[in-house]
């Protein structure tokens, strides 16, 4: 009725074009345009389902050849990588804009890529972001790729090199020469040493950031390293497990612009490298320590950086109260605080009172295997305004008491993290009407804390996120459901109501058990959740909060 005969036929080939035209962002003309439209653009073939350069019947124009390369480069970069990858094999104009506007490249630097080489890098000439990666297992790349990489790659400003072992001294200095405009250097697990490291600083002056991590050139007898002319430019030093990391004491002393300096799993003794730091270079903003031979003479030395404003000292069981003392009495600056005494008790309210007096910005205070009582903790609470964050991690002495206390006081308390201390539900409810700006609070391994005080205090304070975990099961509880999920809320509020009422159940087979010897299957799988859980006590605890001021960004290509 009303159609015509041609509408009942089998589709012609004019008509399948269109319906592909509906589907595709490519536009398909009959073949009686198509010829005329040969140098516009690149042709899509309908049998062959490839792009041609031809006019043959079933043939169409490609309207994104009247894309500029600009825009199609901004495109590109918006793909993840295997998108981006498949993208580049569509026509030979997408293989060339790809090429010439991939600015990050990461290669897997075992020595058989040197023959593909010359070809990579005359396709990616305008990479700035270069990571050279090598298994344990496979010969790596040697001085001669790298020299190559250097040369056809002038505009290098980030590189990473790991597991490198073939690149030497000789290979690493005339990279250094014709990588003028390097700003961030990073290697792991390589062969070569100082030399390779004074040339870097030497010839690469633009230089902002270096990160050393297991390398096996520096060892003992090693010479010096110095700051070179990248003094006037370098921001950040990060050294991890390294034998003799103190042969880098001129260059964290000389570098008079060096702001963060992260010292992680060093060898030696560094109380004298910290102490001249005192002496030499006092602008230092952000210091981590962790697992280090660092004493209280250490930590003396870091107080005459006056504009310090971040601290970490993680698992180093020589420094006490007093060193910390010295730190709050001279880094009043001091904004973010994590201390991990490895519960030694060698740190306690003593430190912290100082810290609560002396240090007014602090906004950020994370305490592991510290001690802390209510006495130490009012203290921080009554004079630090400003306090947002606040995790205390296995720490034996914190109970409702000093919850109450945090409830009462912090008033600008955003965040809330309380993992492994003997607290219970009296000190959780406090919370209800204290800390008015809290938006979420984590509880982990609290074993006097159930599961059904989380519910509560989510119905008495709809806008705060609960989450809670007695580290025996799979969390039961997440109180951050929204009010939109009503269906998760109602199952939510069906398991806290089971797990209230099989309470006494539960203990009693958990007696029974432990009376009996029991190993079977579930105990088993809860012994190993257990286990993986406590790795990191921490590690979760300002996860959703990003910081504002991150500086160092050295571990990021």
């Amino acid at each position: 009725m009303g159609q015509s005969s041609s509408s009942l036929g089998p589709p012609s080939s004019e008509d399948y074009g269109q319906e592909i035209s509906r589907s595709c962002r490519f536009s398909f003309r009959s073949s009686s345009s198509s010829s005329s439209s040969k140098e516009e653009g690149e042709i899509f073939n309908l049998k062959s389902g490839g792009f041609d350069g031809g006019g043959s019947s079933g043939f169409g124009f490609d309207y994104t050849s009247n894309l500029p390369d600009e825009c199609l480069a901004l495109i590109f970069q918006s793909l993840g990588a295997g998108d981006r990858k498949r993208c580049s094999l569509v026509c030979k104009r997408w293989f060339r804009v790809d090429g010439q506007n991939r600015y990050r490249l990461s290669l897997n630097a075992k020595s058989e890529i040197l023959t593909f080489l010359p070809s990579l890098l005359a396709r990616f000439d305008s990479v700035t972001k270069l990571a050279l990666r090598c298994d344990r297992k496979s010969i790596s790349v040697n001085d001669d790729s790298l020299i190559l990489i250097s040369i056809r790659c002038p505009n290098l400003s980030r590189v990473k090199l790991r597991g490198c072992r073939e690149i030497t001294d000789l290979g690493m200095e005339f990279f250094a020469q014709n990588s003028k405009s390097l700003k961030k250097f990073s290697c792991g697990s390589c062969m070569f040493g100082a030399k390779a490291m004074n040339a870097l600083l030497t010839h690469c002056k633009a230089l902002e950031e270096l990160s050393v991590k297991r390398l096996r050139g520096i060892h003992e007898g090693s010479e010096l390293i110095g700051e070179g002319m990248a003094a006037s430019s370098l921001r950040s030093v990060c050294l991890k497990e390294l034998m003799n990391g103190q042969v880098f004491q001129p260059l964290i002393v000389g570098a008079k612009k060096l702001t963060t300096l992260k010292l992680i799993r060093c060898v030696g003794d560094w109380d004298r490298v910290l102490e001249k730091i005192g002496n030499g270079n006092t602008g230092f903003v952000e210091i981590h320590l962790e697992r280090l031979q660092v004493s209280d003479l250490g930590l003396s030395g870091i107080s005459k950086c006056s504009n310090l404003e971040v601290l970490r000292i993680v698992k180093t069981p020589e420094c006490t109260n007093y060193g910390l003392v010295c730190i709050a009495e001279h880094c009043s600056q001091l904004r973010k605080l994590h201390i991990d005494a490895w519960r030694t008790n060698r740190i306690g309210d003593e430190g912290l009172i100082a810290v609560a007096k002396q240090c007014l910005n602090l906004q950020e205070l994370v305490l592991i295997g510290v001690n802390p009582t209510s006495l130490g903790l009012t203290a921080v609470a009554s004079n630090c305004q400003k306090l947002e964050r606040l995790a205390l991690c296995g720490s034996g002495s914190v109970g409702d008491a000093e919850i109450a206390c945090i409830a009462a006081k912090c008033l600008a308390l955003k965040k809330l993290c309380i993992k492994g201390c003997p607290i219970s539900d009296v000190g959780i409810e406090t919370l209800a009407w204290g800390c008015p700006n809290l938006a979420k609070i984590k509880v982990k391994k609290c074993r006097g804390v159930s599961g059904g005080i989380a519910e509560w205090l989510r119905e008495r304070r709809e806008s705060l996120i609960v989450n809670w975990d007695d580290g025996l099961d799979k969390p039961l509880v997440d109180a951050s459901v929204s009010s939109s999920h009503t269906g998760a809320q109602e199952m939510g509020m069906v398991l806290h109501q089971t797990v209230r009422r099989g309470t006494d159940a539960s203990t009693a087979a958990a007696s029974s058990s432990s009376s009996s010897g029991s190993n079977g299957p579930l105990t088993m799988f809860r012994t190993k959740i257990g286990v993986f859980a406590y790795r990191n006590l921490v590690q979760c605890a300002f996860s959703r909060y990003p910081s504002d001021d991150n500086r160092s960004s050295n571990r990021n290509l």
